[in-house]
């Protein structure tokens, strides 16, 4: 599989097309049987090329995806290994060392803080109160810890997930290595307003996407129906090939997931297409007129774009 590959701020690549180990795979909390069905699929990812694997400890898949790894006898090297923290949020370096054992690795190639509410900051908070700088502080340290284990090898490269502006900005204010990524919904119901894709870039950080197959599975009967449907059918694909093809085109990491192995061929299907200048900007534009979001909903107004 011909996976592009996108420059880090650090001088490091990361493959384009990602395979996701969570969403369909969420395990409840103490959940701890062993998942032999995703073992197998992830197996069968890396065999098909899917050597780019987003994993998380929220997901409680580790165990598995570490194996699939292992077994697959490809060597560490291939692998692109992106990793995130929540749970351990309080003591990083004690919680990368955990995800490391369980995934059987030395290393991540992608370590990032899963999600920015372990402390209360808001974007309308006065910035000379106490209870902004005790948060602002709170970002602070968090980061202070993934350069720590950054420099320790621990990981290769180290960004955040689901930031927004504020955030971004309250951890770059303290950063000595800053982050190179930040993961976040991104699909055409959900572009971001205010810019805030350009002003990332503008500041040195790369992006990364989950649920970019929403407008086609979670919201199949909004706008994009007819021309993602058209579309696919000029370039003699699917509606989920076109989708991720327009993610990747628009120099955004693309991560999706399934439980059906038949999907990853037609995931990988994206990598082989290329959509015109017109069928990107019509998705763009007809995507534009919907608002949908799927995740951490209850942190955002119901018609907050950001």
């Amino acid at each position: 599989m011909n996976n592009p590959l996108l420059l880090l701020r650090d001088g490091n690549k990361i493959p384009m097309l990602a395979l996701g180990t969570g969403t369909a795979w969420f395990k409840e909390a103490g959940d701890t049987n062993f998942n032999q069905k995703l073992l197998d699929l992830i197996k069968t990812a890396i065999k098909k090329g899917f050597y780019h694997l987003d994993c998380a400890e929220m997901y409680g898949t580790e165990e598995e995806v570490g194996r699939a790894i292992k077994e697959s006898e490809v060597p560490r090297e291939k692998f692109f290994i992106t990793n995130k923290v929540s749970q351990g949020i309080d003591d990083i370096d004690a919680a990368i060392r955990e995800s490391l054992r369980k995934m059987q690795l030395d290393y991540f190639d992608l370590y990032l803080i899963h999600t920015p509410y372990f402390a209360d900051l808001d974007a309308d908070m006065d910035t000379n109160s106490d209870a902004f700088k005790r948060a602002q502080a709170e970002f602070q340290s968090k980061w202070k810890s993934m350069e720590k284990l950054k420099t320790a090898g621990l990981a290769t490269s180290i960004g955040v997930s689901n930031y927004l502006r504020h955030h971004v900005e309250a951890t770059l204010d303290g950063a000595t290595i800053p982050p190179v990524l930040n993961q976040i919904e991104f699909h055409p119901y959900l572009q971001r307003g205010n810019d805030y894709l350009p002003w990332l870039r503008e500041n040195g950080l790369k992006v990364g996407s989950f649920k970019g197959l929403t407008p086609a599975f979670r919201a199949p009967d909004g706008p994009l129906r007819e021309p993602l449907s058209r579309i696919a059918k000029a370039h003699k694909t699917t509606e989920a090939a076109v989708l991720i093809s327009w993610i990747i085109q628009n120099g955004v990491v693309a991560v999706t997931t399934t439980k059906n192995p038949a999907r990853l061929d037609e995931y990988a299907q994206a990598l082989k297409i290329t959509l015109e200048d017109n069928e990107l900007q019509e998705i763009t534009d007809v995507g534009l007129t919907y608002h949908f979001r799927t995740s951490w909903s209850d942190h955002f107004k119901a018609d907050d774009r950001s």
